[in-house]
């Protein structure tokens, strides 16, 4: 009983707020439109983190002091945890499982874990205290990397922005360490997040294009009002690649306006690139475009791919089929 006791005290909060992070996930729906939530959970986050860097030295010398710092800390702990679980089902979404992009979502998934259990959260900050950094910056560059395009901001854009936001969003924390002036610390830090974007843009195939998302996506003989005819399988034949069309619907934000392409490739080498007329925001189901395969390749036989890509290369979704000989 009493070894009972001791695990629920030092585990039984964490595993009640994982229960209650699944319940958030896949019992209630959370509308990424009410970008309000992501506005106001960032400000309270960037002022708690700006309040505690400025007075963790000072608030240090005294029992009250600790346990004011102590209970700023948690309130930063459980911020990072809710802005990370309102975040994944969009990154879920907007994520392609075999690219690169999947990679993001998988670091979203690494904090989101370490955020909801305390023990691992205050053994990796004690260990590396540049833990609560990462978790600020990352938190900050995914959710102006959703909240921006939700308010007509492009994608690529927002990707550029939220990454240089994010750098220069950690100017209280140099200002402190290196105790230098405010205009310093904003100095440094706006000139190092010129320096992220441009890695931002090299490397933006690693970053899923959230909140867009691939709503709808088959292969079929024709597009008849806006809907696709005879569907097909992931399995063809040589001849049933004449013709073949590649039906997709994305969805994105009311307000939102984003030229795509489709980009047809056999064993993972580009056969064409078919630009689509921008689609607009706003649709539950998607706004709806096809692209049709005209020319077929001697030997077309292989792994066939049609990936939907924004006009700055970003991968919103993949279809998938094979060709039979």
């Amino acid at each position: 009983m009493r070894g009972a006791f001791a695990w629920l005290r030092r585990w039984g909060i964490s595993v009640a707020s994982l229960i209650g992070g699944l319940l958030a996930l896949f019992v209630f729906r959370r509308e990424l439109p009410h970008v309000r939530w992501i506005i106001g959970y960032l400000l309270l986050l960037w002022l708690l983190f700006a309040l505690t860097v400025q007075v963790r030295e000072a608030f240090a010398t005294s029992k009250a002091g600790r346990l004011a710092l102590t209970a700023a800390d948690y309130t930063i702990q459980s911020l990072y945890h809710g802005v990370l679980l309102f975040l994944l089902p969009a990154y879920w979404a907007s994520a392609t499982l075999d690219a690169p992009n999947v990679a993001f979502l998988v670091l979203l998934i690494a904090l989101t874990l370490l955020a909801t259990f305390d023990p691992w959260y205050r053994a990796a900050v004690e260990r590396v205290p540049a833990v609560t950094d990462v978790f600020f910056v990352v938190s900050l560059f995914a959710a102006l990397n959703v909240a921006l395009p939700l308010v007509g901001v492009p994608p690529f854009w927002a990707l550029l922005t939220s990454a240089w936001m994010a750098v220069v969003g950690v100017a209280p924390a140099l200002k402190r360490s290196r105790r230098w002036p405010w205009w310093r610390a904003l100095g440094a830090t706006a000139i190092a997040g010129g320096g992220v974007v441009l890695l931002a843009v090299a490397g933006r195939a690693w970053i899923p294009p959230a909140p867009l998302s691939l709503a709808r996506a088959t292969l079929a003989r024709d597009v008849v009002g806006g809907e696709p005819v005879s569907p097909l399988g992931p399995k063809l034949g040589a001849d049933d690649l004449r013709g073949l069309v590649a039906f997709t619907a994305v969805y994105a934000p009311a307000g939102l306006r984003q030229p795509i392409a489709h980009v047809w490739r056999r064993d993972g080498r580009v056969v064409s690139v078919v630009p689509l007329s921008p689609f607009h925001g706003g649709r539950r189901e998607g706004f709806r475009t096809f692209s049709r395969k005209s020319v077929v390749p001697a030997d077309p036989a292989g792994r066939w791919s049609v990936d939907v890509v924004t006009d700055s290369g970003q991968l919103i979704g993949r279809l998938r089929f094979r060709v039979s000989p």
